[in-house]
């Protein structure tokens, strides 16, 4: 009966063990992720200070509204939507043809249509610049 006992008592401190190791490994992916995720905002914001300078002396509050003006349009939803797509095209179909693609001019817009954007009607951004992949 002894017997029994200790390999019950063994069996549950190796119960404990395996749950301390999973609680270990949890938080090292919890970790993994917030970095990845601090990696890629600072990529992407720097990158979009890089594009627009002049975002730099903004508030947050400032800059929260900007891209709320720029980026909240039916025109930016649209080509989000149109990269995404492109991202999800095989690997076979993303040669020079693809790159061609995305770095093309947008089309003329007929005189008279309602440019969508921001407050000055520019849809390409408050520098006028169209940023190129």
């Amino acid at each position: 009966m002894a017997n029994y006992t200790e390999k019950i008592a063994n069996i549950e401190a190796e119960m404990k063990q395996l749950e301390n190791r999973k609680r270990e490994y949890l938080q090292k992916e919890k970790a993994a992720e917030r970095k990845a995720r601090t990696n890629r905002l600072c990529k992407r914001g720097g990158f979009l200070e890089s594009i627009l300078p002049g975002t730099i002396p903004l508030t947050n509050e400032q800059f929260e509204s900007f891209l709320k003006k720029t980026l909240l349009t039916d025109f930016s939803r649209r080509t989000l939507a149109a990269v995404g797509a492109e991202n999800a095209v095989p690997a076979a179909d993303n040669g020079v043809d693809a790159a061609t693609r995305s770095n093309t001019a947008p089309s003329p817009k007929p005189a008279g249509a309602a440019q969508r954007g921001n407050a000055d009607g520019n849809a390409n951004g408050a520098n006028g610049a169209r940023a190129t992949n």
